[in-house]
């Protein structure tokens, strides 16, 4: 199952290249690693879902606004959020292989594992038992009380050692776990040190002016720092949300599963400003909406799930992932975390002007508390693309390669295929793209047989193929073919907009949230 679900990822990665989705970056170099460049199709893809993000926040919610903030940013901004002192990653290497790893990361794949083998007994208890009761099974049965005591062990002695900045603790409980590399298969670890994850760099024109500078690792402190730049300027009133889309950078220890951990990716956040006390509902209200976002879009309700976090950082009160069931495996896609008011009294303390909200109503300030909900582009474009993927045998014995990427998130929505480079028909077939491509993203394409047009476009992921034919000369109807089904239907050139409109609607999705 496992080199299945690993030979699907790799016609996933392929199938991204050969169709201008991804490409690595500086591939005539030989690439640079953890770092892609979007294609032609996939930065159409890329911007449909940004829209997707955007029209949800800013146009379905009356109290939430965009901005884009600068990457770089005053120094101090990141000794206030933390990110100097604390951003780091516990690395260890393996003397034999000569691999680099989060240590924390090689412990949690032993949790992972401990977790698959409940599973396991779960899933074999459901099976003999006909009213089989989940939750009186796991607290039960002898097997799996014992691997979860183990999780819990490990959880509590791995949490206590990162928060100890204990890193000996943390090298003894890789050596205990007999935790072996996956490469070498040796336990010749080195020990375990700290790793910052910010990019520097210098601003000035002269060295020894210099300033050393950050590339932004997240996009939220632009919204902190412009909270009453916002506010003010808006007349916003409490509660009420800024969203922004926005690159940042990691220098990641591991980078590695495709565009899933990359050193440069793109955030879409939104920070949700609250009053002290009521955090805690709006931070359920938003796992509800952003789940249901995310579902909408049709990919399988059940490749969706919520993860609360056992460990949670100083400044959060509660936190949660919505992870996705990507090809190797459920991993998070979104964060949604109540933050407290830590950021704003922190940068108060930092830059000594005050961030508060005054409130009318009560005659009185108070530093607003957080609820964020950060959802990585660069993943989310990873979940569409791999369940969009399908290998299909058709009836006729023939397979076909099909992205079935939900209609209003297609590149293109439509392809105007002239059957014959002759006869008029091209002309005819411009014609009808001079009348859609001020509504939809067209593609035109008179080369190879239509059978095979027909293929390239399913493997594109456009939803519909129009095509013209003699018959179009005579009466002004054209072939209307569904990338999903194959079926094909004969329609009057006037209906063809309306057909596909209705299909490839973004205010039709947004409707449906």
């Amino acid at each position: 199952m496992a080199n299945q679900e690993d030979n699907l990822f790799k016609n996933v990665i392929s199938h991204a290249k050969e169709y201008g989705f991804i490409f690595p970056s500086s591939e005539i170099y030989d690439g640079l690693s953890a770092v892609y460049d979007y294609g032609q199709n996939g930065v159409e893809l890329k911007n449909n879902i940004k829209e997707y993000w955007w029209k949800f926040m800013t146009l379905l919610h009356e109290n939430i606004v965009g901005i884009d903030a600068a990457i770089f940013m005053h120094p101090t901004t990141w000794k206030a959020s933390g990110h100097v002192d604390a951003f780091n990653d516990p690395m260890i290497d393996n003397k034999d292989s000569k691999k680099r790893y989060r240590a924390d990361q090689l412990i949690e794949g032993v949790i992972e594992k401990l977790e698959e083998k409940i599973e396991k007994e779960v899933e074999k208890a459901a099976k003999r038992f006909e009213n089989f009761d989940r939750t009186m099974f796991l607290t039960t049965n002898a097997r799996v009380v014992e691997y979860q005591k183990k999780i819990d062990e490990i959880n509590e002695r791995m949490k206590g050692a990162l928060g100890r900045g204990d890193m000996a603790d943390l090298k003894q409980l890789i050596v205990d776990l007999e935790i072996a590399d996956p490469i070498s298969g040796t336990k010749n670890w080195t020990e375990v040190r700290q790793f910052n994850l910010m990019f520097s760099t210098e601003m000035g024109s002269v060295a020894d002016d210099a300033n050393k500078i950050y590339l932004r690792p997240e996009t939220a402190q632009g919204i902190f720092v412009n909270f009453l730049n916002v506010q003010k300027t808006g007349r916003m009133k409490i509660p009420f949300g800024i969203a922004q889309i926005g690159k940042a950078f990691r220098n990641e220890i591991v980078a590695r599963q495709f565009i899933f951990r990359m050193r440069e990716f793109e955030q879409m956040e939104m920070q949700f400003f609250v009053k002290p006390g009521e955090e805690m509902q709006w931070y359920e209200f938003w796992k509800a909406k952003r789940l249901k976002w995310h579902q909408t879009l049709g990919l399988g309700t059940e490749n969706y799930r919520y993860h609360d976090h056992l460990n949670l950082a100083h400044y959060a009160n509660a936190a949660c992932d919505i992870q996705f069931n990507f090809p190797m495996g459920f991993r998070e896609l979104e964060g949604i975390h109540s933050r407290t008011d830590f950021d704003l009294k922190s940068h108060e303390k930092f830059s000594g002007k005050k961030l508060q909200y005054f409130d009318s109503e009560d005659n009185q300030n108070f530093v607003p508390y957080v609820v964020e909900t950060s959802v990585g582009l660069d993943r989310m474009f990873l979940s569409v693309l791999a369940s969009a993927y399908k290998e299909e045998k058709l009836e006729d014995g023939s397979d076909r390669v099909v992205l079935k990427i939900p209609a209003p998130l297609a590149p293109n929505k439509v392809a105007i295929l002239p059957l014959m480079k002759k006869d008029g028909l091209p002309e005819k077939a411009m014609e009808i793209m001079n009348l859609l491509k001020f509504d939809f993203r067209c593609f035109y394409e008179e080369k190879d047989a239509i059978g095979k047009r027909y293929r390239r476009q399913d493997a594109l992921g456009t939803p519909y193929c129009v095509t013209v034919d003699h018959q179009t000369l005579q009466d002004n109807t054209v072939t209307i073919r569904d990338r999903d089904t194959m079926k094909q239907q004969r329609v009057a050139m006037d209906a063809v907009r309306s057909i596909i409109q209705e299909s490839v609607s973004m205010a039709e999705l947004l409707k449906k949230i």
